[in-house]
This record gives structure tokens, sequence and C-alpha cells, in this order.
């Protein structure tokens, strides 16, 4: 098992896109910083990158890579290992390598110019985003043979999630606004990962006036330890629930 993780991770190293992706990252961090007098400010323009460019690249970058490895996949499969194991290597070589990208293009940036909570946060919620992201493109390149269409479901759950969710949420606000549903919107952020990074992230950055008249509600709930690890259970199950049912999914699949 350690000596596949080893080889997805080496060779998704040397893969162009993610030495790219590197790239990019650095670039943009480091420019953001030092545009930026304040670190917090620079945290908070760099918001919009970890909440949608890391999010896509990790789930399309990660479901094209499965496409492409079929061949090997089906000799592992010939081999007396267990399925399981196998799939779970590719999870785990896929998660390490995307993360390893992310903290050299930004997660180092971050911490060189901001050591506070906050850099902290961002960065933690850079490296959940990209396993939580892995899983997904796992969960939708298991469940079809046609790499357009796993290619497509990748691409929507990446808009559910970043643009189309905040979209419903709204629209369900505005519905019920003259009922006390700003309790609700908790329980709501805990179905979308990229919702609940972004305010995990403008908590710990404090400007309250960006999260609107719910500010409280969040302060309240997520200021406090119970509520801080309820959030990262959260964040946990984003990325063991999906993992597991496309494992199941993988036990059984007809290569």
């Amino acid at each position: 098992m350690k000596k596949i993780v080893k080889y997805v991770i080496i060779d998704i190293l040397r893969n162009r896109i993610i030495i790219g992706y590197t790239f990019l990252l650095t670039i943009l961090s480091f420019s953001v910083f030092n545009l930026e007098t304040n670190a917090s400010k620079g945290i908070l323009s760099l918001l919009n990158v970890i909440l949608i460019i890391v999010p896509l690249v990790s789930i399309i970058f990660s479901t094209i890579y499965l496409y492409n490895a079929t061949e090997f996949i089906e000799l592992l499969v010939s081999q007396p290992l267990k399925r399981k194991n196998i799939w779970i290597s590719q999870f785990a070589g896929l998660s390490l390598a995307l993360s390893l990208a992310f903290l050299i293009g930004t997660g180092i940036p971050i911490l060189l110019f901001d050591e506070s909570g906050a850099g902290l946060m961002i960065t933690l919620m850079g490296v959940f985003l990209s396993v939580i992201f892995v899983a997904l493109a796992m969960l939708a390149a298991v469940f079809t043979r046609d790499k357009a269409k796993g290619i497509g479901i990748s691409i929507l759950l990446w808009l559910f999630f970043a643009l189309l969710y905040d979209g419903l949420v709204l629209f369900l606000l505005f519905q019920l606004m003259d009922y006390p549903v700003e309790k609700g919107l908790v329980a709501l952020s805990m179905l979308n990962p990229v919702d609940l990074s972004r305010i995990l992230i403008l908590l710990k950055l404090d400007i309250s006036a960006l999260m609107g008249a719910t500010s409280a509600v969040f302060n309240s709930f997520f200021g406090q330890n119970w509520g801080m690890i309820l959030a990262f259970t959260a964040m946990l199950l984003w990325i063991f629930i999906p993992l597991g049912i496309s494992i199941r999914k993988f036990n059984t699949k007809d290569l």
C-alpha cells in the first residue's frame, strides 16, 4: 500500500499541470502580500483563490487522473491486493500530492507573511478543501466508466458547492425573511464545505461586516470550543462519507 501511495505521489508531482498549479499559487500569493500593506487584507484577497481555484483544480485533476490511471488500477486489482487498499492508496496519493502543492504555493507564503490564527486557519482550510474535493472526485469517477460524464459530474459538484449553493440559500432566506432563520444558517453551512471554510476564515479575521446580520449567530456558535470541534468534525465527515461510498462502490464494481 505504501509503495502505491509513493508511486502516485511521485507521478502526480512530476505532472506539468501540478507544477503549473503550484507555480501559479506561488505567484498569486507573493503578489497579493507584496501589494497589500496589511497581512489580513492579503489573506482576504486570497480568500477567493482558496475557495474557488483550489476545489476546482482538486476535483477536475483528480477525476482526470483516475480515468487516465484505469489500466494501472486494473493491473493492481489483478494482483493479490484488497480493492479497498488500492482505492485508499489512490486517494492518499492524490490528497497528499495536491495538499503539498497547495502548501508550497500558498501555505508557505501565508505563514511567512502572517503567523496569526487567520493565517493558520486559511492554510488548514485550503488543505481540507483539497482533500474533500479529491474524495468527491473519486465518488464521481467510480460511478461511471464514461470519462466525459465523470468530468461533467465533477464540474457540476464544484459549481454546486462553490457557486449555486449560496444562491439557493439566499433564495431560501428571502422566502423566509419574516421568520427567525439565522440559527438554521449554521446547519446549512455544515452542508457545504466551501461555505463552512469561508465562515471559519472570516471569523478568524474578525470581519463581521462581511457576514451580515448573521455574524453574531456564527460568532456565538463557532467562537466556542465545542462549535469549532463540531465544524472540524463536519469537515472530516465531508472527507470520509464520500470516500466510504466510493470504496463500497469500487469493491463491487465490474472492471
